[in-house]
């Protein structure tokens, strides 16, 4: 038995100095491609939170398990993993991220890349769009895009974006909405007649070299609209369905919920003018005071005994009250009680969005055809949007300098408007 426990207590003791030995300094420095250091450059174990930050010259330090694998990351360059294998001594290089430079952006001449281009401008693509349901693609790019400023008009369903700005009011007296542009032709309809699913990617040019490309058109910006096209040989098929509620999202004010406290406010206003102002007894202040509620109020919903007042001379509801009141008007009899006009104004509302795409080619050939209904109720009654489209794009290389194409588009739409709104 004796010989069993030191065996055991043995390796415990071999198996905490292994794993002591396992545990190795790692030094070493953090460069870009031409050799300088990279300050702040992180440094940590993959998986953990352990990890340091590299000094002044791109130099760092960090133990860390002999098998572990370590993940070096720098704004601006891609991420490496790097297992430590027992050494201690790692160098890094890090790369530059390609994929920020050379994303892409629709201009007046056609695309361009992010390092080539020397203006300010937002590229918003199809996936980050889709995130959003909304009829309209500009309430897709509320807080998408700096410097973009989008007031609605209206909240109804199917409703235009209202007043769009970019970068601040552009002319004290000039137009000052920014220009449209659709597929690389000026749009003047609502944008809300273009499915999301059918948007490939939305930019948005903001500064001086807009009025460059567009002229003054553009002096106010220019949102640039691309609609997708095939980019496959073989024929793919895509359907997509949604279907959501929408529900009223404005917290409301704290108001009086109970009909006896907003009875008895009422009934405070009054008595304290006829009390304290015109000199009236406790009792007349009492009697005038709940005549002049219920006039005003125009009806109560509550049923009093005969011969006793809705509020006592206390200021507080009559016990003796119960909620509910018969009230006659001619034949008929209507009985009268408090009503949520917040739950009879407005409603959870259904949406849904329907859309079918099929695109394709050939080496010289592409196509791309569509098919979207989308049905939104408003959370108003009598309020709502519906929608029905279709588009076709296709294009033909004819010759290497000969191209046609043709984009049409179908839009059937219906808004149900309430008179109020």
């Amino acid at each position: 038995m004796g010989k069993k426990l030191f065996s055991v207590l043995l390796c415990l003791i071999l198996g905490m100095g292994a794993s002591f030995a396992q545990t190795v300094n790692v030094t070493g420095k953090v460069t870009d491609a031409s050799g300088q250091g990279l300050v702040g450059a992180s440094v940590f174990v993959a998986g953990t939170t352990n990890g340091t930050m590299t000094d002044a010259s791109g130099n760092y330090s960090l133990s860390v398990p002999s098998n572990a694998t370590l993940t070096f990351s720098f704004i601006g360059f891609t991420e490496q993993l790097i297992a430590v294998g027992g050494r201690k001594v790692i160098n890094v290089i890090l790369e530059e991220d390609a994929n920020l430079l050379n994303e892409t952006i629709v201009v007046a001449f056609g695309t361009t890349t992010k390092e080539a281009f020397t203006g300010s401008a937002s590229v918003v693509k199809s996936d980050d769009i889709a995130k959003r349901q909304t009829a309209n693609v500009t309430n897709a790019l509320v807080g998408a895009v700096p410097g973009l400023q989008i007031r609605g008009a209206s909240g109804a369903p199917g409703a235009g974006a209202g007043s769009i700005r970019i970068r601040g009011i552009a002319s004290m007296y000039a137009g000052t909405d920014p220009l449209i542009i659709v597929d690389e032709a000026p749009y003047s309809a609502s944008l809300t007649n273009i499915p999301q699913s059918d948007i490939e990617s939305v930019t948005v040019l903001k500064d001086a070299a807009s009025a460059a490309l567009y002229g003054a058109r553009g002096a106010a910006g220019v949102i640039l609209v691309t609609t997708k096209k095939s980019k496959s040989r073989d024929a793919i098929v895509n359907f997509d369905a949604k279907i959501g509620v929408n529900t009223r999202s404005i917290q409301d004010y704290d108001t009086v919920t109970d009909p006896a406290e907003y009875y008895e406010a009422a009934y405070a206003m009054l008595f304290n003018n006829n009390y304290y102002n015109n000199g009236m007894g406790l009792e007349a202040a009492n009697l005038k005071a709940n005549n002049d509620m219920l006039q005003y109020l125009g009806y109560q919903v509550f049923t009093v005994p005969n011969g006793q007042q809705l509020v006592g001379t206390d200021g507080k509801l009559n016990p003796s009250a119960t909620l509910g009141y018969a009230l006659k008007s001619g034949d008929e009899t209507y009985w009268l009680q408090p009503d949520n006009w917040k739950d009879m104004a407005y409603k959870s509302a259904i949406r849904q969005d329907y859309n079918l795409s099929v695109n394709g080619g050939s080496d010289r050939s592409s196509f791309y055809a569509s098919l979207g209904y989308l049905n939104e109720d408003g959370i108003i009654e009598y309020s709502g949007y519906e929608r029905i489209t279709g588009r076709l794009r296709a294009d033909y290389q004819v010759k290497k300098w000969l191209n046609i194409g043709g984009n049409v588009s179908y839009v059937h739409s219906q808004t149900e408007s309430n008179p109020n709104m």
